[in-house]
Order: structure tokens, then sequence, then C-alpha cells
């Protein structure tokens, strides 16, 4: 139980804040009505009771899973082994996702069926599934990973300046999406694994981060091509409110078990599959062991199972009412700093975020303080949702206007920071995106596209997520030029580790 209780506690301190300033927001800027606010109030619970469950499984089901495939992997030392089992972990890892699935069925809601959440879920899990084998082959010739990085996102600028206005902000979307908190811990332990194919201690802390990258590229990719290769077709976003207007509270919360069970089934037996296969032929683990992996896999299922029915029947809809409302007061200037409290609180509660402070602190032997980390963070997060809101209200800005600078800036500083940090940095773009942010602030930056006369719901209605992935890794660049100038000036080597 105490397990348990520490989980919730972690959730809560994400979920909390927004509903807070929900309240804050209801009864002081923008009332709701009753039924819509209760139904946030059962869907918070929902939620924040789905992720406890969620991460309690993913600690005991996930990781231990991603750990033990990843020794596995090592100690094959074959390429071809390594890429076919990159070609299918990566898959299935993706097409679990929570993440992706909201982001795949709001496109699909949005666009009116013209973009089908199946298409989505498929093109984006069969894009990082390759580049998951090419993250491997990478650790297995020892590539360093900014090289990698530059050929990748070379062929994403080339790739976009083919691409439709819609398609462009739901591919970079989706790679924030992808990965979440299912994919980041298993890809983090799986990798972590691979790495020890290698002798050198340094090297192999170096390649315990960035597979996530590498990765998160893949989806970008994926969802292009489909773009440019498919039958160019006239993309027309839904007419009507995505708000769920029943004046039942637990009606929606009924309607959508169904899908949202099967959603949740769907997702979970493909890394049943593999671990009863690897169990057979690799892991040969004793039954107690073999229980508890088993327990885990029971409790991402029905932790995704509410999860996806909170989201869906009451936290999205009061972000969407927010957001359509908010933007009707002609007000820009209270939609901008709401949209920049909600991305600082969003951020500071993640609790993957705190994962990520605590290991840069410890890797750079405390010169770099949590501290240090957790308010540009907050900060650069709080603008990138701004901004969001910004490219709403201002027809003429466009997603690229953003990105094109911002991947140019992140591009460039490889060049000057401790290799460590490459991975850190572009690792922490998915850990930035969290739960919060694919649902509660997606449906907040699509209610103001909807309500703002003049906004397209499929292109300014997207786009946020990518920006959310893209400031951290500039934010934590910084940082490592910060600490490299640090350490040349009090004249310590650089170690990716500190000496004990």
């Amino acid at each position: 139980m105490s397990i348990i209780g520490e989980k919730f506690k972690e959730v809560s301190s994400s979920v909390v804040p927004i509903l807070i300033l929900v309240t804050f927001l209801h009864l002081f800027i923008v009332p709701m009505p009753t039924v819509l606010f209760i139904r946030f109030l059962f869907g918070s619970l929902f939620v924040m009771v789905g992720l406890t469950l969620f991460l309690l499984g993913v600690d005991i089901g996930i990781v231990p899973l991603g750990g033990l495939t990843g020794k596995t992997l090592a100690k094959s030392k074959s390429l071809w082994i390594l890429i076919i089992a990159g070609l299918i972990l990566g898959f299935f890892i993706s097409i679990a996702e929570p993440g992706l699935l909201v982001l795949a069925n709001q496109v699909s809601f949005v666009s009116n069926g013209s973009i089908s959440n199946v298409s989505i879920l498929l093109v984006v899990s069969i894009g990082l599934a390759f580049m998951f084998s090419l993250g491997f082959v990478r650790i297995f010739y020892n590539i360093p990973l900014y090289k990698i990085l530059l050929g990748l996102y070379s062929i994403v600028f080339i790739l976009s300046l083919f691409a439709s206005n819609e398609l462009f902000a739901i591919a970079f979307d989706s790679s924030g999406a992808t990965t979440g908190i299912l994919a980041v811990p298993f890809i983090l332990t799986l990798s972590l694994g691979i790495s020890r194919l290698k002798k050198d201690s340094k090297a192999s802390e170096k390649d315990s981060f960035g597979l996530v990258a590498i990765a998160s590229v893949g989806a970008i990719i994926g969802v292009l091509l489909l773009d440019i290769f498919s039958v160019k077709q006239e993309f027309t976003a839904t007419l009507t409110s995505s708000i769920n207007d029943s004046t039942s509270v637990f009606d929606p919360f009924i309607n959508t078990f169904s899908s949202n069970f099967l959603e949740s089934i769907m997702a979970i037996i493909p890394l049943v599959v593999i671990f009863l296969i690897l169990q057979r032929y690799s892991f040969k683990l004793k039954k107690r062991d073999v229980r508890k992996l088993s327990m885990g896999f029971v409790y991402v299922m029905f932790g995704l199972l509410l999860f996806l029915i909170g989201v869906s029947a009451g936290f999205m809809d009061v972000g969407a009412f927010l957001g359509q409302n908010l933007v009707v007061l002609k007000n820009p200037f209270i939609i901008i700093i709401v949209g920049f409290v909600l991305g600082a609180l969003t951020i500071l509660a993640e609790p993957a975020v705190y994962v990520l402070t605590h290991q840069i602190e410890e890797v750079t032997s405390g010169y770099i303080k949590r501290i240090a980390v957790l308010i540009p963070l907050s900060i650069g997060v709080g603008c990138a949702v701004a901004l969001s809101v910004v490219r709403v209200l201002v027809s003429e800005i466009q997603l690229w206007h953003y990105l094109l600078p911002g991947y140019i800036i992140s591009l460039g500083l490889m060049f000057f920071i401790p290799k460590l940090f490459i991975g850190i940095a572009f690792d922490a773009g998915g850990v930035a995106t969290g739960p919060v942010t694919a649902t509660f602030i997606l449906a907040f930056i699509q209610g103001a596209a909807y309500g703002h006369e003049g906004a397209d719901l499929l292109i300014d209605g997207f786009g946020m997520i990518a920006l959310v992935a893209m400031i951290p890794i500039i934010t934590l660049q910084i940082l490592g030029l910060l600490y490299k100038q640090a350490t040349q000036k009090k004249g310590v080597e650089y170690h990716a580790k500190p000496k004990l």
C-alpha cells in the first residue's frame, strides 16, 4: 500500500495544480456548466487513479521487461538480432503509448475522420520501429549521436518542404506524444541494457541516452511520408464543438467504457506476447518473478483504461471549454497568461521531470542543481504553450516559424556541449510531453482554435506538443554549455559520471 500511496502522491502533484487553476477560472473568470465541472472532477479522479495504477505497473512490469530484454540483446552480440528486435519492440511499445492513443483519437475527431486514428497509430509506430533499430545500430557501431541526429533532422526538414500544413503540425506533435509515460521508461532501461555491449564505461554512459531522441524522429518522418505519398485530399475540420454537451454526469463515462477497454487490451497484448516468448527462450524467470511482472501488466491495462475514460469523459472537455471561452473574451492577454501558467504548472508537476533533474544533478557532480533545471524548464514550457496560443490568435504565424529556428539552434549547439548532454537534452523532449500535456493542454489549444474566428482547427489546433518537446532540448543544451564552462574555469576535467 505504501508504494501505491507514493505513486498516487506523485500523480496528484501533477493533476492537483490543474484542478486548482480550473476551479479558480470557473469561479472568477469563465463559469462553466455545473454538469461539466462535476464531470471534470470525476474525470480528474479517474485520471489520478488510472495513472497511479499505470505507473505502478510500469515500475514492476514494463521497466523490468525493458531491462531484461536489453541484457538479453546485449548478450547476443548479433547485429541482425538487434535490428529485428528493434523493429518489433519499437512498433509495439509505440502503439501502446497512452499519449499517442489520445492524440490519434483527437486527430481523427477533429478531422471528421479524414485522417483516421488507425493510420496515425500505424505510421508513427512503424517510423519509431525503424528508428529504434537505427538506434541499436548506432550503439553497435559506436556512431556519434550528433551525426545521427544531424542526418535525421536534415531528412525531416527536406520532407517538410513537401508536407501539407495540417500534417506538418500533427507530425511533430506525434513525436512528443509517442515518447510518453510508457515508452520512455521502457526505452531508457532497454538502451541501458544495450549499451552494455560496450566495455568502455564512458561510452556506455553516453549510449544509455539518445535512443528516445532517435526513436521520436521516426514518428515525424512516418507522418510526413504518409502525407507525401497518400492521395491528396481536402482535409476538413469538424464544424461542431468538441465539448460533450450531455446533461448527465455519468453517461459519457459509461458510453466511452467499451471503446477504451478495447484500446487498453490491444495496447498491452503485444507486450505480454513479447514477454511470454522471451520468457520461454531466454529469461527463464522463476514463477514468483513471472507473477510479479504479470501483475505489472494487469496494473498497466486497468490503469490505462481508467486514464482514457477520465480523459475522454471529463478532462479534455473542460480544457476545450476553457480555451474556447477564454478566446471569446477578446482579451488576448488573459488567455496567453493562462496558457503560460498551465505550461509552467504542468512541467513542474510531471513525475518524470523530477527523475530527469535528479539524474542531471548526479551526472554533473552537483554542478547543476535540480532547481537550476526546473526553473528554466518551467519558464520555457510555459512560453511554449503561450506561443501556441499566440499562433492561434495571429493567423500569419505558422508552426515552422517556431520549429525551424528552434531546431537549427539545437542542432548547432550539439557541437559545443559535452557529448553526454546531447542525449540527455534530446531525450528530455519526451519527458516534458507527459500525460497532462497530451490531454488537457492539447484540448485547451484546440478549444481556443475552435473559438477564435479565422483560426484553422486542423492547423492551429495542433503543434503545441511539438513546441513543448523542443524547448527542453535547447534549455538543457544551454545548461550543458554552462556546465562545460564552469568545469573548465575550475580546471576540472569533464567526466560523464562523477568519480566516487
